[in-house]
Order: structure tokens, then sequence, then C-alpha cells
């Protein structure tokens, strides 16, 4: 909670501040920083992450959102608002691009004015749903699941089966910050969350380097 509450903003300076230090949008990383503008003004990780993507130079790292296609209407009703919040924070989201879960998403993400991005298992872009706004065709079937679980910064599961828990896994073998909602599987060094803003809060901290 003390690094959250270091957070500083200024406009001024167009810079994301903590104490004795200046985030890098494009290495999304700390460095060490001795200004201090008088406009700094106190934020939280989920507003920093909003002003951050709000910029014109970011690296624009995505978030993964995972889970079953065959979902039931509480899953698919929680992956939307995922999709959601991730588009009105502006953070860009990616998913395997196919129904279920993965659909309710990129529906929520493109509503919010998102641009979701489909890593498809098949050979054509055709595949994708509806809303997938960026189609990757891989032609490599499951195995697509590790590169959903390494293109993203963070993964955030809304339930799932074999294939949302090989993406899991993935995920936590390359390191990467892996969130449960709802009845996803229970993953050794996955978190679990009570909701999705709890989630997105994790999400945020990760993306500023705030959880290491």
């Amino acid at each position: 909670m003390g690094s959250q509450r270091m957070l500083r903003v200024s406009q001024a300076a167009n810079a994301l501040l903590r104490d004795g230090a200046k985030f890098d949008p494009w290495a999304l990383s700390w460095l060490p920083c001795e200004d201090r503008p008088k406009d700094a003004r106190e934020t939280t990780p989920l507003a920093a992450v909003a002003w951050l993507f709000s910029q014109p130079r970011v690296r624009r790292v995505p978030v993964g959102v995972i889970g079953p296609k065959m979902a039931s209407v509480r899953q698919m009703d929680v992956a939307g608002l995922v999709g959601r919040r991730l588009g009105e924070l502006g953070v860009p989201m990616l998913c395997g691009g196919r129904s279920g879960v993965m659909e309710a998403a990129s529906r929520g993400n493109l509503e919010a004015g998102g641009l979701p991005i489909g890593i498809l298992p098949g050979d054509e872009w055709t595949e994708a749903n509806p809303y997938i706004a960026i189609p990757l065709a891989t032609g490599l079937g499951p195995a697509r699941n590790a590169v959903v679980a390494r293109a993203a910064v963070a993964l955030v599961a809304v339930g799932g089966e074999y294939g949302t828990l090989s993406e899991m896994a993935f995920g936590l073998h390359f390191d990467r910050l892996v969130i449960a909602l709802e009845d996803a599987p229970e993953v050794p060094g996955a978190v679990r969350c009570p909701d999705v803003e709890t989630a997105l809060e994790r999400v945020a901290q990760r993306i500023l380097a705030l959880d290491g």
C-alpha cells in the first residue's frame, strides 16, 4: 500500500513519479529522479495507468483475458466487465479470439473503445469472433495458448477448464502475473481475486512495476 500512496502525476512535467523515481513509459520501469514538480498530485495505480495509456508515447503491452469457450452467463458477464474496464483504462487486451469468455471480453473491450487482439489457433483470421479488431491467425492449434501467455504482461482467467489451465501454467512459467476470477482453476502461484476491480488493481501494479 505504501507504493500506491507514493504515486504522483505531474501534468507540467508530463510524468508519473514516486519517491525519488520517475516512470519510463517506454521501458515500463522506474528511473532515478530528484525533480519534485509542485503540481504533482497523488494518484492510485488504476488512475495512474489510465493517465499513462492516454499519453502518445507509451509501450502498449497487452493484458490477456482467458477462459472457456463454453462459458456460463456469470462468466460471460464478468469477462465482459474485465474487457470493458481494460478498454476504459486504455490498456490493450488480447485473448484467444474465439467464443465464450473470449467473445464476451472482446465485446466489452470494443464497446469501450478498445481494439481487442485475437491470437487465433487456426489458419485464417475469419475464425475470429465478431468483436476482435486485430485478428492474428497462428495456425498453431492449442499451442497458441503459449503465445497468449507469452505476449501478455498479465493474464486474467475467468472460469476455465484444461485450455485455460494450460494458459495459466504457461503464464506462471513465463513469470507473468496470473489472476483467477470466478471458478478459474486452482493453480499454485495464481492470485485469486474477489472481484474485477481488485483484479485490475493487481494488474495496474504489475504494469507500473510496483509489485516486484
